[in-house]
């Protein structure tokens, strides 16, 4: 085992826990143990939101498999994952003030909350929650596969044994910190992404003599890695541009990130956390893709399923051991905070929105902490034995999650956030229609003029939410009988 390289992951694991413990002691002596465990109790600051969301949104998608694609593909990928610069921006700008205001008022601690109180259905919660939890095991599946990833090219262990250290580590934190634990943590992680892509970057660089020396380089292996294309022209226009749906306007409707939304504690915090956000994710997004390019020269001949490992392999190669620890606390950092915010999810998911609502509304705050935590803990153990055979990437796993948690979601919130004629009528059509088609068009239905697979199911559940939602509204039938 490298130890050099170990050693820093392990005392960033350390200190890891440590926030963990810490953060319980406000969940062990918090009065509202939902508010807290789940929302940190609304107090987040403005640099605290901004890189709970960076850290959140900056996956093992980002950190693994996204230099991995970019390592197959060259700077057209780079140009792609680009798109994800304005998610912050997006997010906050579209749900911003409304959906936090709205939210307090509806005393909502989870999105399915929020759309419980609009809508007033049974059904749009049901169909909600199946939604999450079955997307977000696809999201969380990638990210242990990552975390595994990672620490089997660091240690030489095997992808199973890695994997259980990665899933002791997520447990033990995660269960007992809570939402407070993840926001801290992933402040932490948030400054550790942002220097340690800048000092990879800085060190591939470097090691390729240059970035003249490495573009010539991939010019004489194959002219397309420099153009927006792709090595296989597979990158088109539209498919590019498509690509600022599914990872950039669309990304509102992740739970993972909208929760963000109604945690912040004021409008000052807000307006900071854009700033720093939509800053932060660009710097990190573009270092990350292009240490994925500019590794190929330097690591030539990494195929199929190894694809993931390119990041920690470079790292390894380029620099010291024990730099090369600190720097890979990044995308460890990246992955854990990820898994933490995905388990806080789907658990408040499960306790607060079906069995609270719809099995025990009058459970006594100690049941329901005792059941937060051991649905918490039990959701880690299923997606451990889930991921134990992985799929060769990883990306593609966590952009089918993100596709599915879209179709469902983006209009039933923002237009249930802003325009009041929009009904559960309309919520329903739109979430059994948008899931259905893509679904189909990710597995059967080719997608039309080469755009992603998300695009159709997202335009067809619009129409759906808004045609259902005017046929239903009983003024608006009124009006034409008479």
């Amino acid at each position: 085992m490298n130890w050099l390289a170990i050693l820093p992951i392990l005392l960033f694991l350390i200190v890891v826990f440590g926030i963990g413990l810490y953060a319980s002691r406000y969940v062990r002596s918090s009065t509202s143990f939902l508010q807290d465990y789940f929302l940190g109790g609304r107090s987040m600051g403005g640099f605290i939101l901004a890189m709970t969301m960076t850290a959140t949104y900056g996956s093992a998608s980002s950190f693994i498999g996204g230099p991995g694609t970019a390592y197959i593909h060259g700077l057209g990928w780079v140009l792609l994952a680009m798109s994800q610069v304005a998610t912050g921006y997006f997010v906050l700008m579209v749900l911003g003030k409304k959906f936090a205001i709205v939210t307090r008022q509806y005393q909502a601690i989870t999105m399915v909350d929020f759309l419980k109180e609009r809508y007033q259905s049974k059904w749009v919660v049901l169909l909600s929650s199946f939604s999450i939890l079955v997307f977000l095991f696809s999201a969380m599946a990638a990210q242990w596969i990552g975390g595994a990833r990672l620490i089997e090219s660091l240690t030489g262990m095997s992808y199973k044994t890695a994997l259980f250290i990665f899933a002791i580590s997520i447990l033990v934190y995660v269960t007992v910190g809570g939402f407070r634990a993840v926001a801290f943590t992933d402040a932490i992680q948030g400054t550790v992404m942002f220097f340690g892509t800048l000092i990879l970057l800085i060190a591939v660089i470097i090691a390729g003599g240059g970035i003249p020396a490495i573009m010539n380089d991939l010019l004489t292996e194959n002219p397309n890695l420099v153009t927006p294309y792709g090595a296989e022209g597979t990158l088109s226009p539209a498919y590019v541009s498509s690509f600022w749906i599914l990872v950039g306007v669309g990304v509102v409707a992740l739970p993972q990130i909208a929760v963000r939304a109604m945690s912040y504690k004021n409008s000052k915090s807000m307006h900071r956390a854009l700033i720093i956000g939509t800053i932060v994710v660009g710097f990190i997004m573009l270092n990350m893709h292009l240490i994925g390019v500019f590794a190929r020269p330097i690591l030539p001949g990494i195929e199929g399923g190894d694809v993931d490992k390119v990041m920690p392999l470079i790292a390894l190669e380029v620099m010291p051991a024990w730099l090369a620890g600190i720097v890979l606390a990044a995308p460890m950092a990246a992955i854990m905070s990820t898994v933490d915010s995905l388990l806080l999810l789907v658990s408040s998911t499960i306790v607060k929105d079906v069995y609270l609502n719809y099995i025990h509304p009058n459970a006594t705050n100690t049941q329901v902490k005792r059941l937060s935590l051991s649905v918490t803990a039990l959701l880690g153990i299923v997606v451990y034995l889930i991921v134990l055979q992985p799929p060769d990437l990883v990306i593609w796993l966590n952009l089918f999650a993100f596709g599915g948690l879209e179709a469902a979601f983006l209009w039933p919130i923002v237009l249930g956030l802003y325009w009041k004629k929009g009904n559960k009528y309309g919520a329903i059509a739109s979430m059994v229609a948008g899931i259905g088609l893509y679904v189909l068009s990710d597995s059967y239905i080719p997608p039309p003029f080469g755009l992603h697979a998300v695009v159709l199911p997202v335009l067809v559940s619009f129409c759906a939410y808004v045609l259902i939602s005017i046929g239903t509204n009983k003024s608006f039938v009124k009006n034409e009988e008479n």
